[in-house]
């Protein structure tokens, strides 16, 4: 496995039996084929997604995560605590890859903090800079 290379979920085992009678297992070439057409982040991106969500962490400011992978976008949600609403989304959509840029930084009321090409420039607006306090 290299760096760019997407992780990837497999689908249902062949054994697997539905839990009730009227819900359909697909099979596994379809269940297959719509799982890779979602969106997804990369081992890159999700060491640099990482990175800051472990210095917030340890910071005591983020406790929780969610990774979704959706067809047309792919969204890593930050929570405070689990049962709550996110923090922040970093969304990753490829259709605005020539427009504003494939990733951004969303809040809670959908204000979008910062959009762009790299997310190393984009996730920049998350972290805390320290600053000198005068007493």
């Amino acid at each position: 496995m290299n760096e760019i290379e997407p992780i990837s979920f497999r689908p249902y085992s062949k054994g697997r039996k539905p839990k009730n009678k009227n819900q359909a297992v697909p099979a596994p070439d379809q269940a297959r084929s719509s799982i890779l057409d979602r969106t997804r982040f990369d081992r890159r991106e999700l060491n640099e997604i990482l990175n800051v969500y472990g210095r917030m962490v340890a910071a005591g400011e983020w406790r929780d995560y969610a990774i979704d992978m959706l067809r047309e976008q792919a969204v890593f949600s930050i929570f405070r605590n689990s049962s709550e609403f996110p923090l922040y989304r970093i969304i990753k959509n490829p259709k605005l890859a020539r427009k504003q840029g494939i990733y951004s930084v969303v809040t809670p009321t959908g204000l979008i903090l910062k959009r762009g090409h790299e997310l190393r420039r984009v996730l920049a607006v998350l972290d805390k800079k320290l600053r000198l306090v005068e007493v």
